[in-house]
């Protein structure tokens, strides 16, 4: 990096690479927290569920994934082998993101929403990819939105409860149940239930990094925590940790959010938040004069950036499609090329050094992978994961050096076909 870019990044208070092992312990010990019922930033959720021990078969549930910006639902059936048929897929906009809505509509909206599945399954697999309380039963209570999703009078609610409501409301048979589960414990479960042939896991994780983030992993029992004497599927709400060090211009975004002072780790690592902390950079970089006045002068007129336009640029600097590309090759020097990529290239790495941190703290909790043939299996999705520059390669290298060679533990990173929808569909199925 170039002592320009480095005197820039370093002014605002942005660290270029993060200790992974130092973010990790601090994870770790939040976690700690939590589990034992302290103060604590991660909600660290018991979800009362362990992966089945045998596939579901000849069996059909109901499947609902509701996440960031994308709405989808579907039928999947296991066959007499417990082989998945995915069928009847639809795809719409998650409710409460483009304008805000009682709790009423919003159930009324998700309803809706099923129609094409009407009483095609009395069990459903609902992927409720936001901080809940799992109950004992399988619902969950809302505790908060994240990811821009406006609709307050929902939190508190039964969400599996008052989805059963709405549904009968429009002339459905009433659900025979209505199971409430993370988005990671849908990849957790998806890992466990389709093991590569041949292969044998200690244990599993499950990881999002997409609009938003989270990590859930496979808790041992705690002889100190009442009642916490068997093991468990743990959603950590890891996007809600707090004690990292922010740049000048994650305050800036963080201020404009729809929940400012909330959710830091989240907002330096996820595809919501990666494009607009870029933004800010950048436009801090044009007032400050650290690119060419020209350059500035139009980067300052930019309304917004978004991760794919950031992504975009990383990827092919000199394309002149891409709307930084284009700016750049009008109104800026060699210089300046070089500044933004390196700003921007910064920011994605920040990213995805944080993401490993969940992971090791996460591996590192499952108290497994000390036997090199039963490796703990990580299961990632997200397309900030998959589809942001040099994302996965930093990532799997960060954990290498800290989980194989600093520690001597096994892990495999899984990347499986539509595991959110078959582990929700395993998930529904597991009291169904």
């Amino acid at each position: 990096m170039s002592c320009k870019s480095s005197a820039f990044l370093g002014k605002h208070g942005f660290v270029q690479n993060v200790d992974v092992d130092d973010v990790a312990d601090a994870i770790l010990y939040d976690m700690d927290q939590g589990l034992h019922g302290r103060e604590a930033d991660q909600d660290m959720i018991r979800t009362w569920t362990l992966p089945p021990e045998k596939k579901p078969v000849n069996k059909s549930v109901i499947v609902i994934d509701a996440g960031g910006t994308n709405f989808r639902s579907c039928l999947v059936t296991f066959d007499q082998n417990g082989v998945p048929a995915i069928t009847e897929m639809e795809k719409t906009k998650m409710p409460g993101v483009e304008r805000e809505l009682g709790k009423a509509e919003f159930f009324e909206q998700i309803a809706k929403n099923l129609d094409h599945l009407k009483d095609k399954a009395d069990c459903i697999g609902f992927c409720f990819s936001y901080p809940m309380e799992i109950t004992s039963d399988g619902d969950g209570i809302l505790t908060s939105f994240s990811k821009e999703v406006k609709a307050p009078e929902v939190v508190g609610s039964k969400i599996g409860a008052c989805l059963a409501e709405a549904l009968v409301a429009r002339g459905w048979k009433k659900p025979k149940s209505v199971m409430l589960l993370n988005d990671t414990v849908a990849a957790l479960l998806a890992g466990a239930a389709n093991p590569a042939s041949g292969n044998v896991y200690s244990s599993y994780v499950g990881f999002i990094l997409g609009t938003g983030m989270n990590s859930a992993y496979i808790q041992p029992p705690l002889s100190d925590v009442p009642g916490f004497d068997k093991a468990d599927v743990i959603d950590c709400e890891v996007g809600k940790f707090c004690k990292i060090p922010r740049s000048d211009f994650d305050r800036e975004f963080d201020a404009t959010s729809a929940k400012p002072g909330t959710f830091y780790l989240e907002k330096s690592c996820s595809g919501a938040y990666l494009g607009p902390v870029g933004y800010y950079a950048l436009k801090s970089a044009a007032k400050e004069g650290f690119v060419s006045p020209k350059l500035g002068a139009e980067l300052l007129k930019l309304p917004s950036l978004t991760l794919i336009e950031l992504d975009g640029f990383l990827r092919a600097p000199y394309n002149k499609e891409t709307t930084l590309g284009a700016l750049l090759a009008d109104y800026g020097a060699q210089e300046d090329y070089n500044f933004v990529f390196e700003v921007l290239d910064a920011i994605v790495n920040r990213s995805a050094r944080y993401a490993a941190a969940i992971l090791v703290a996460s591996v590192l909790k499952t108290g497994q992978g000390h036997d090199p043939t039963k490796p703990v299996c990580v299961v990632c999705n997200g397309s900030t994961f998959y589809k942001t520059y040099r994302t996965p390669g930093r990532v799997k290298a960060c954990l290498e050096e800290s989980l194989t060679k600093k520690r001597g533990l096994a892990w495999h990173a899984a990347n499986i076909e539509n595991d959110i929808t078959l582990g929700a569909a395993i998930g529904g199925l597991i009291r169904g």
